[in-house]
């Protein structure tokens, strides 16, 4: 059934339906329900602000402005990280998982894993006063870069967007696309800005300049970066040129993700 992604707005009932049931199910028989799309990353935000923020203290924080605290710019990178994860994470199985609903009910197949990202963007917003109560605290700034939020938002939700739409239809005709993605996953977190400082990586004199270019290719150096100016417009290392490098590539994605989506689904259905 191949609808378009604009094609989307015309299901979105489908859609919000799909993304209520899939937060409904995952925190279903919790004693702390939605807490715990808050209490994941503010551990994990705990533990690196302790091991980098404290024991390694300013070494790692460098390229951070003095009067900001790192607890805030860990905040700001894990909350926008813990969206992209678990979106790429469980949209692998957002068709396996789904097979009486795909096979059975006349549903535009792409909702399903769409569903999967914007799920995981309520948890996002979930943290947004968590981030806001950081910033009042942690030397944050409330101004116009806050318009670096939404653009943020914008690029990931394409970016994500297209990923799903790959790793949906791959993972049922090769389930180790699933394994594959954890270990994926961890090797993006650290290869991004999520934790440590873009400056870390610009300034590292043992790194040969093309190293560094590459690795302000990846769309998503980026969109952190953008994550992070929005609430710490000191940091100073964000250029339009990369903002425009995260967008361009994500669209493309978006449009590849559609194009192998649709080449497959006959293949997927029959393996379904």
């Amino acid at each position: 059934m191949n609808i378009g992604i604009t094609g989307l707005w015309r299901h979105r009932q489908t859609l919000r339906v799909l993304v209520q049931r899939d937060l409904a199910v995952k925190y279903q028989k919790t004693v702390m329900g939605y807490f715990w799309s808050l209490l994941e990353p503010m551990g994990m935000a705990a533990i690196y602000w302790f091991i980098f923020g404290v024991v390694y203290g300013g070494s790692t924080r460098a390229g951070v402005p003095h009067d900001v605290s790192y607890g805030l710019y860990v905040v700001t990178g894990i909350f926008a990280w813990m969206w992209a994860s678990s979106a790429m994470s469980e949209s692998t199985s957002s068709l396996t998982s789904q097979t009486s609903l795909i096979t059975t009910m006349r549903v535009p197949r792409e909702v399903f894993p769409v569903a999967r990202v914007f799920a995981r963007f309520a948890e996002f917003l979930a943290g947004i006063p968590i981030i806001v109560v950081f910033a009042i605290f942690g030397g944050g700034t409330f101004g116009w870069h806050l318009v670096f939020l939404p653009l943020a938002v914008i690029i990931q939700a394409t970016l994500l967007t297209g990923i799903s739409f790959i790793l949906a239809s791959l993972n049922v005709l090769y389930r180790d696309v699933q394994r594959f993605m954890r270990l994926a996953t961890r090797i993006l977190f650290y290869s991004i800005p999520t934790i440590y400082p873009l400056y870390r990586v610009l300034h590292a004199q043992s790194m040969p300049n093309w190293v560094k270019a590459v690795y302000q290719i990846n769309p998503y150096v980026g969109i952190m970066q953008l994550h992070h100016e929005a609430w710490i417009p000191g940091l100073n290392l964000l250029n339009w040129k990369m903002v425009v490098t995260s967008a361009a590539i994500s669209v493309v994605v978006l449009f590849l993700g559609r194009w192998v989506f649709y080449r497959l689904e006959p293949s997927v259905l029959k393996e379904l």
